[in-house]
Formats: structure tokens, sequence, C-alpha cells
């Protein structure tokens, strides 16, 4: 752990484009300041074909570690040398890690983040549980084995396409019981329904039945924001929970932190400090 009172702050920053919307930059200045850790953490539009060289740059300069976020994480992905075990089966990463020897690590704490927020934030076990993923691209792949490690009777994901489902519980298939389904005929009911499309953010609606969320069932949409319609047809179809992504956002940038920096912060403030100024935006 380093402390804020030796020498030059640390080089940390986030990479994707577009990038003006991140919060970030807020959150991991919080982080720093609560934690009382010298560094500064900035934001870099990078343009597809110019991904590799800002890398290069961004560590040329004596950085310690990049969150990375959309079109980046399966490219960062194939960049970094060393993956952990999440991250490896995941096939995309929203962190690295340069070593001061010029190793470069990547991690996927985008699950550690929605499970933290799931069960301590919200106080919801999924132990036992049924569970529902809407969609099988990037956002599932980095969920599924922290989600399972929650020791859910099950896990089933629906896609558009069926083929590109199976083929990713296949890829999960030894951590437990994981199939897949085509969206429009998804059998059966769960007790958690995850949205892991990127439906919300055109404001599309998935035509989902209403039997699909069990009694006191939960929804959750990987987004942040305002009510998505994947969340109203949760309230309309009865779910006893429903919430937004932003806890996740803040817990996965929790992971990161600590990853980088040795230390945990303390989220909470972060998360309803966030949540008051996300709700404000939405107001204008």
């Amino acid at each position: 752990m380093r402390n804020i009172f030796k020498g030059d702050p640390d080089l940390y920053g986030v990479i994707g484009h577009p990038i003006g919307h991140s919060l970030s930059p807020r959150i991991h200045a919080t982080f720093a300041e609560q934690c009382q850790q010298s560094l500064v953490y900035r934001a870099i539009d990078a343009q597809p074909e110019m991904f590799e060289t800002e890398l290069a740059t961004f560590q040329s300069r004596g950085g310690l570690g990049l969150n990375v976020t959309v079109p980046f994480k399966q490219a960062a992905w194939a960049w970094v040398e060393e993956l952990n075990e999440t991250a490896r089966l995941a096939g995309a990463i929203n962190t690295i890690c340069f070593d001061r020897d010029g190793t470069t690590r990547g991690y996927n704490t985008d699950g550690i983040g929605l499970c933290t927020d799931l069960t301590q934030n919200l106080g919801y076990s999924l132990a036992g549980k049924d569970l529902l993923i809407l969609g099988a691209g990037g956002a599932s792949r980095g969920i599924i084995q922290p989600l399972m490690q929650q020791n859910p009777n099950s896990l089933t994901i629906a896609n558009r396409t069926l083929d590109r489902g199976s083929r990713l519980a296949e890829t999960f298939s030894h951590l437990g019981r994981i199939s897949a389904a085509q969206l429009d005929r998804i059998p059966g009911d769960y007790d958690l329904v995850i949205n892991a499309t990127s439906a919300s953010l055109s404001g599309a609606s998935l035509e989902l039945r209403a039997g699909l969320i069990r009694p006191r069932g939960a929804a959750y949409e990987m987004m942040y924001g305002q009510l998505s319609p994947f969340l109203r047809w949760a309230e309309q179809a009865g779910a006893s929970l429903i919430t937004d992504g932003l806890g996740m956002l803040v817990e996965q940038a929790a992971e990161s932190f600590h990853i980088w920096r040795g230390i945990r912060p303390q989220t909470a403030p972060v998360l309803t400090a966030l949540r008051q100024v996300v709700e404000s935006s939405e107001k204008r």
C-alpha cells in the first residue's frame, strides 16, 4: 500500500471510446482521498486504431493501472501478457496492472462487482437460486464464473441465437448447472433475471413474458441510469427487487483499486453520492 505523503502521485486511468460520460475518474478520486492514496486518474479517449499505441504510451509514462471500457475489453484481453482465471474465461478484461518490471496483467472485476452489489449492498443471496442471464456477449462472459462461485442452483443463458448461448454455456459447464435457451423461447421461471444485453442503451424492449420472474423474484439491469424498459417490465411482472448497475460500477471499481493499491475502499458513501449525481442529471 502506498502512502499519500511519499513522492509524486502515481498514474492511473480509464481508456475507452467515447469516454466523456465515464464516472470512473470521480469514483477513483474519491477512493484515493478516502484511503489517503497519492494518485491521479485520467480519462483517455482512444480511437480504435490507436488503442495499442495509447496503452504503450501510458505504460512508457510510468502508468501503473488502467480500467478498460467499451469497445476495448476484448482487445485488452489479447494485449496483456498475463491473465487470472476469471479473465481468461471471460475473454475480456476491464483492469490492467502495469508492473514495474514491465509485465502487464489483466483482470475482469465486473462479475465481482455484480456479486458484491447483490449480496452485500442489496442483501440478496444467490445460493440455491435459479438464475437467468439475458444475452451471450462480453458482458455475460465476465459475470458467469463469479455468479457460479455463489453456489446457485442453476444458470440459464438466453440469447437471440441459440448457438452462441450454447457455446458460452459449454465454456463454463465445468462450473455447475449451466444451460442455454433462445431468447423468445425461454422455459421455466427464475429467481433472478440479469439483463446483460445492450438493449437498454437504445431504449429497446426485449419482449419478455411476465412469468419468467418468480414471486418475490429479482431483476438486475447491468446498465445504470433511468428506469430501463427491462426494469419496467420486471416491475410490471411483480419483481420484489429491481435495480440498475450503478452499484456494480462502484464495486468493480473498488476491486480494481484493491488490485492496484492493496487497500479496499468503503463503497457505500461513494454509491450514495453517485446515485444523487445520476438522479440529478436525469431531471435536467
